[in-house]
């Protein structure tokens, strides 16, 4: 079979599972358990469509799965496959009625979002219809770039795991934190490093996918361009509700980066120890 109908058939059996999981469950955040699988999936879909002979493709494979076996970590030991849903979504279902809701659970979090993984994945594709260049120097660059990304974001979910956790245990202990979200570390340059570092592995993916067929401009452009604005909507949205918890958090933003990491405009009046 054609590894892009090979991938295409993927998508609409988790999509299906994705949607009558929702309906059964209650919850919806099925997507989001799904998000570090199925582009691994994809990528070894188009590795196994070259019979596993073409190194470019057996590389992208691979720090994909690297990229996927370090998120599904993170979101596991956060409770993610734990049945518990995704803050956000309760947030936004009492914003909206019923039906409404229903339709942005089938467009939206289950097609529009599943369709973004296989866009994303898709930088394979250019890879596989266009394997007569090896192997070379700028994709063995732009994988040691994917590496150093991949390092930043693992910093910075574990800075993050590690402020929750001693936050957690200061409350349970009877204590008050200094402050109540975290802007030291990466986070001092960005209130989200783990985006930017997120976006820029699946834009370096792009472009070992355009250094195959040698033509910088390519069709999967899509992809990254549509994860990036979803992140940029993400941020938006998850900030909101940080602000409504946190009316200090605006100070935050008005010192430091929303997502790629810059000098902070000026230090905030409190720090976390």
């Amino acid at each position: 079979m054609n590894p892009l109908h090979l991938v295409l058939l993927t998508f609409a059996v988790v999509c299906a599972a994705c949607w009558i999981l929702s309906l059964v469950t209650n919850e919806h955040s099925w997507v989001d358990r799904m998000w570090s699988i199925t582009p691994v999936i994809y990528l070894f879909e188009f590795a196994r469509g070259a019979h596993f002979h073409n190194v470019r493709l057996n590389v992208m494979a691979i720090i994909v799965f690297a990229w996927g076996a370090r998120l599904t970590f993170n979101f596991a030991r956060k409770g993610g496959y734990s049945g518990e849903e995704d803050y956000r979504w309760p947030v936004l279902r009492a914003s909206m009625k019923k039906w409404q809701f229903q339709l942005f659970n089938i467009f939206f979090i289950v097609l529009y979002q599943n369709f973004l993984l296989v866009l994303i994945s898709l930088p394979a594709l250019t890879a596989y219809e266009h394997q007569s260049l090896g192997f070379n120097g700028w994709d063995f660059v732009l994988v040691v770039i994917f590496i150093l990304f991949l390092i930043g974001e693992t910093i910075s979910d574990q800075q993050q795991w590690n402020f929750q956790e001693n936050k957690k245990k200061l409350i349970a202990a009877g204590g008050t934190p200094s402050y109540r979200f975290l802007t030291t570390g990466l986070f001092k340059f960005s209130r989200h490093p783990n985006y930017f570092f997120e976006i820029s592995q699946w834009w370096i993916l792009y472009l070992i996918g355009a250094n195959a067929a040698g033509h910088l401009f390519q069709r999967t452009l899509l992809g990254p361009v549509l994860l990036a604005i979803l992140f940029i909507g993400s941020t938006n949205f998850t900030e909101k509700i940080s602000l409504g918890k946190y009316p200090e958090y605006a100070d935050y933003q008005k010192s430091t980066s929303a997502i790629i990491p810059w000098v902070a405009k000026r230090r905030l009046r409190k720090e976390i120890a």
